[in-house]
């Protein structure tokens, strides 16, 4: 490694570079400015000097990029990653490690997923392809740093060839105006000589056609416009265009990044030719761009991929479905997201390791205190007052008690923010705050004296949520309930009540230091709009489509200091579809990395990539492309692992089509004997009539939806052979308590052990039924049982060939947990009967095609569309529409 002198001339040589174009030349340059200094100082340092060009001489050198996260269309590799004399990343990722002093290991990661986008967009100096339209989609994680990356493949771009950046940013004058901040201070700032803006850093002023009537095209400076997605800006938008010299428009190479590419791009009109105005100023402004790539940012991409691909007739404008890649963004290592939060997969769901539960961060609202803060209908907005409750309380202790331990920290001069989230109504976020800061105003005297009841009940929380968590969650220290009580007057004289919804005029505002606020807010909050040092969430309102659900998500990104602080209130059915939720999010990266496997590209999935199950829940009239939604379950596993345990003729219904279905096939004959030697129940060659009886018997929970007979009966139905005959297997640990009654000819069989999550209500989630062995029940070569799924599916097919596996799993009723752990995330299941579980493993492969079964999309409900119409349309009057 260099020493520090060395370190210093390697730094003087990369700044120079911009300036002089060369290597040689910026070395010149340094040493003449040592003479100037000190004559013969360059003499001196002559060995050092050397070094130093050395060592920037191999950053010159061509690096391969490999697709590791994309599904690409294929072309030629033209981006081999940034040059010391590159002007625009090079200053960015210094002003990030010296003056934001971000994490290195940080820096690096946004510099190779920007290096593998950057590869992905279309070459702007191919002199072979003046001419260029490309499309793609970046798929990152909600509040993960998109932004930063953005930021870094502008800079790039710009440095290999692009000139013109324009940023489609947010709905709303407040989005806009964050992101305009954002690439001023991380980007224009750094060269503020080399840039033309064409939008000010003024949350009232959007884009506006140039005085001189178009684009301009600059040798040395790059243009930049960060738009709001109305209708009006992006008519400003196309008229400049329209009004730029022919000569210049061919010149420009314009990379246009669609920010949360889902909202309002994406065209949700009813029919393919009657497109939404803001998807349609979109489509115009591309079409007349000669040179142009349009790249979409999302967390929640279930509706872009659901855009038709291909031209309807009549139509003479392309769409938005990203045809040339997409990319999902690598899991950053300091991210709090949905996988840290609900935990993975275990890999034995019987005894399941600390690492693979996630944390115990969540905490219930009971419904009838959800009667309190929200009005059940429209109609009862306008009467409807909000009252004080238990969970609600507790909420604001706690962040309260977390603003001190902050000050504790020393992280007393950063944001802390509370997010309050109980309707959509804006009548209603205003009487809710008006409670919290009413009931924070009466119970200052309380707060401020140790002794009484309110301020003991603070103690006792803080110390109860310390032990809640791992101790190494955190470096931070910690802090005791002394030292809570010695900042807390701080806490409350700082502490302020904004309203963040369309039509609010006191809002949130982090351009002041050191703002501590509980905020209560609607749907603005729910998209783009980043909350500061956000430690609790207190969240009611619920939403029918997943991707407004996961954006909803404020609380996921980064938490430095303060990892153990953050907690989140809401309903248990709220959390079981998050937790839902963070299964579907795994399940789209999971298959963008099999199509990149397979060699595919978006053209060729562009069928499949709609059919994940599940991914295609997002708003009715986003699915055009969908309206009847595709589902294959080629290659994949499905399992039950919720289950109403409390319901007693459910559970036994359940066990009673277990057992017919066993005695119907020990009827037929079909017992393996060599499983029998082994000790394993397993049944061969069993018809799909028997298979499809006893499915459309079994009751399996509604949120299982890809379990769901009308969707998993005709898939049976689909005429595959492969799908004619079954093994079907009862899956029993060598230890285990019999079942309480027969499961058929079976007789009792040995249960296995499932604790449930420590929820509330009536249903019980125990996160996983399946171990990964359990793969290759109908096995018997005993070679290498380790792996991946996806590994011991394909040693199986290699096995066994082309045959569907049903597994059945008698589970104890009392089921408690196995491992002891002071975060007791689990509790026994205590279920009214023993319950029956079961898991399929299909053959073939994810990325086959088949026979798809077409099902009609749940729209979105009149119920939810009222809920949310006034909101909207003030947000639209606040946005100037």
């Amino acid at each position: 490694m260099p020493g520090p002198q060395v370190d210093s001339l390697i730094e003087r040589i990369r700044q120079a570079l911009p300036r002089h174009g060369n290597l040689d030349a910026a070395v010149r340059a340094v040493r003449d400015e040592f003479e100037t200094l000190d004559p013969g100082l360059a003499q001196k340092l002559s060995g050092e000097i050397d070094e130093a060009r050395s060592f920037v001489a191999r950053e010159f050198e061509q690096i391969e990029i490999l697709h590791t996260h994309s599904v690409i269309q294929k072309r030629p590799q033209w981006y081999f990653g940034p040059k010391p004399s590159d002007l625009h990343w090079p200053a960015v990722k210094a002003y990030l490690l010296n003056q934001k002093n971000w994490p290195e290991d940080d820096v690096r990661g946004i510099d190779d997923a920007s290096n593998e986008v950057v590869s992905l967009l279309e070459n702007p100096r191919n002199p072979e392809k003046p001419q260029f339209s490309a499309r793609g989609l970046v798929v990152g994680h909600v509040q993960s740093g998109k932004t930063a990356n953005m930021t870094a493949v502008i800079g790039k771009a710009l440095d290999s060839g692009y000139d013109t950046i324009i940023v489609l940013a947010g709905l709303t004058n407040k989005l806009r105006y964050q992101t305009q901040l954002r690439l001023h201070t991380d980007l224009v700032q750094r060269n503020p000589l080399n840039w033309h803006v064409l939008t000010r850093n003024d949350i009232n002023r959007d884009f506006r056609a140039p005085a001189q009537g178009g684009f301009l095209s600059h040798s040395d400076k790059a243009q930049l416009a960060v738009i709001k997605k109305n209708v009006s800006p992006l008519g400003e938008l196309k008229d400049a265009i329209q009004e730029t010299y022919p000569a210049v428009l061919k010149q420009l190479r314009v990379l246009v990044i669609d920010d949360e590419c889902d909202q309002a791009s994406v065209n949700s009109a009813r029919g393919e030719l009657d497109m939404t105005a803001i998807n349609r100023r979109i489509r115009e402004i591309l079409s007349l761009l000669p040179a142009v790539t349009y790249v979409g940012y999302t967390a929640t991409p279930f509706a872009n991929v659901l855009i038709n691909p291909y031209r309807t007739d009549g139509q003479e404008i392309d769409d938005l479905y990203p045809r040339d890649f997409i990319t999902a963004l690598p899991h950053p290592e300091r991210y709090f997201g949905t996988e840290r939060l609900f935990g993975k997969t275990p890999e034995d769901p019987a005894n399941p390791l600390p690492e693979e539960e996630g944390l115990d961060m969540i905490r219930e609202v009971l419904p009838e205190e959800e009667a309190l803060l929200q009005p059940r209908s429209r109609k009862e907005r306008d009467s409807f007052h909000p009252e004080m409750t238990p969970s609600l309380e507790d909420a604001i202790l706690y962040f309260l008690a977390c603003c001190a331990a902050r000050h504790a920290r020393g992280d007393g001069e950063k944001h802390m923010t509370m997010l309050v989230h109980t309707s959509a109504y804006v009548t209603a976020h205003e009487r809710v705050a008006s409670l919290i800061q009413g009931w924070i105003d009466v119970s200052r005297s309380d707060l401020a004296d140790r002794h009484s009841d309110l301020a003991k009940k603070l103690a006792r929380l803080w110390n109860d949520e310390a032990e809640s968590l791992p101790r190494d969650i955190t470096d931070a220290p910690r802090v005791s309930a002394n030292q809570i009580f010695e900042h807390l007057p701080k806490v409350l004289g700082r502490l302020e009540f904004p309203v963040e919804n369309g039509a609010s005029d006191d809002r949130i505002d982090y351009s002041a230091p050191s703002r501590t606020y509980i905020v209560v807010g609607g749907s603005i909050l729910a998209r783009g709009l980043t909350l500061e040092g956000l430690m609790v969430s207190y969240f009611l309102r619920s939403a029918n489509q997943y991707d407004t659900l996961l954006q909803m998500g404020r609380w996921f990104g980064y938490r430095p200091g303060y990892e153990d602080l953050p907690r989140i209130y809401m309903p248990n059915e709220l959390k079981m579809r998050f937790r839902a939720l963070a299964a579907v999010e795994q399940e789209i990266r999971d298959d963008i990395e099999q199509y990149r496997l397979q060699d595919l590209t978006p053209m060729d999935i562009a069928v499949r990539v709609r059919a994940i199950p599940g991914m295609a829940i997002t708003a009715a009239n986003k699915m055009r492309a969908a309206r009847r939604c595709a589902v294959s379950y080629w290659g994949t596993h499905r399992q039950t692992f919720r289950f109403s345990h409390l319901d007693q003729e459910k559970q036994m219904r359940n066990w009673n089509a277990g057992a017919e279905l066993i005695s119907r096939i020990e009827a037929l004959g079909l017992r393996d004997k060599r499983a029998d030697a082994t000790g394993r129940k397993l049944w061969c060659k069993v018809p799909k009539s028997s298979v499809r009886r006893f499915l459309e018997s079994f009751t399996v929970e509604s949120s299982h939806a890809d379990l769901l007979p009308d969707l998993l009966i005709p898939f049976l139905e689909g005429g595959d052979p492969r799908l004619d005959h079954w093994n079907v297997g009862i899956v029993e640990p060598g230890r285990g308590t019999p079942s309480e009654f027969d499961l058929g000819s079976a007789g009792k069989v040995r249960t296995v052990r499932r604790a449930k999550l420590k929820d509330l209500g009536q249903i019980a989630d125990i996160k996983a039924l399946m171990s990964k062995r359990d793969l290759l029940f109908d096995c018997y070569n005993d070679g290498e049982k380790s792996g991946t799924w996806d590994d011991l599916k394909e040693a199986r097919l290699q096995e066994v060939g082309q045959v569907p596996l049903l597994l059945l799993y008698a589970i104890d009723r009392h089921s408690a947990p196995e491992r002891e752990s002071k975060l007791k995330l689990r509790e026994p299941l205590d279920a009214v009967h023993d319950v029956l579980g079961l898991g399929v493993v299909f053959p073939g492969s994810i990325t086959e095609g088949g026979n798809f079964v077409s099902v009609e999309l749940k729209p979105v409900s009149a119920e939810e569309l009222e809920e949310i119409e006034q909101e909207e349309a003030a947000q639209a009057e606040a946005a100037g529409v």
